[in-house]
């Protein structure tokens, strides 16, 4: 069983650049899973893009928006020192089509392998469900699929944290030194 670690918070918490700077621990061979798929029309989320690319160190490989995470990681020879997932709500977005229980059940089978993998594991998620209840329909959903994500990620992580402005509050597991 390998470490999981969830990080999760509102917008601009520090959350990935918290998950990058953890990984970094983990070797030159990290795997860095991008859940959005570029439409290429979004100048803001392309730049957001570019910055987060930039993080990164330039050894590390990169998953773009795979539809099937847990084959494409398995897939990967050799495997990871590491992988970073970022972020569950992009990924819930790619998959919002689908019925609840069927997003559920895919994210309940990543979370199982990111367990069994034989290397170490940080997923971003985001906590959207601070405000009021959301007057659309769609937007209740998406908020409360996100949330039942978020308790799935960190009832199976071994480590859950909460980025508030850029510090790291401990949630579940060991405490930061």
């Amino acid at each position: 069983m390998s470490d999981l670690i969830y990080l999760t918070g509102p917008v601009r918490s520090g959350k990935s650049s918290r998950a990058v700077e953890l990984a970094k621990g983990w070797g030159d061979d990290v795997v860095f899973v991008a859940t959005y798929r570029d439409s290429g029309d979004d100048d803001e989320m392309a730049a957001r893009l570019a910055r987060h690319r930039a993080e990164r160190p330039a050894s590390w490989r990169t998953l773009e928006a795979p539809r099937d995470v847990v084959a494409e990681l398995a897939a990967l020879d050799p495997g990871p020192s590491g992988v970073v997932l970022d972020c569950a709500t992009l990924w819930l977005g790619d998959r919002f089509e689908r019925g609840d229980e069927e997003i559920l059940a895919e994210w309940s089978a990543l979370l199982a392998a990111a367990r069994a993998a034989p290397w170490p594991m940080v997923i971003v998620g985001n906590e959207i469900g601070w405000a009021p209840v959301p007057e659309n329909p769609a937007v209740r959903r998406f908020r409360d699929l996100a949330g039942w994500m978020g308790q799935r990620a960190a009832a199976a992580a071994t480590e859950a944290w909460l980025m508030v402005s850029g510090c790291a509050v401990p949630l579940k597991g060991r405490t930061l030194s």
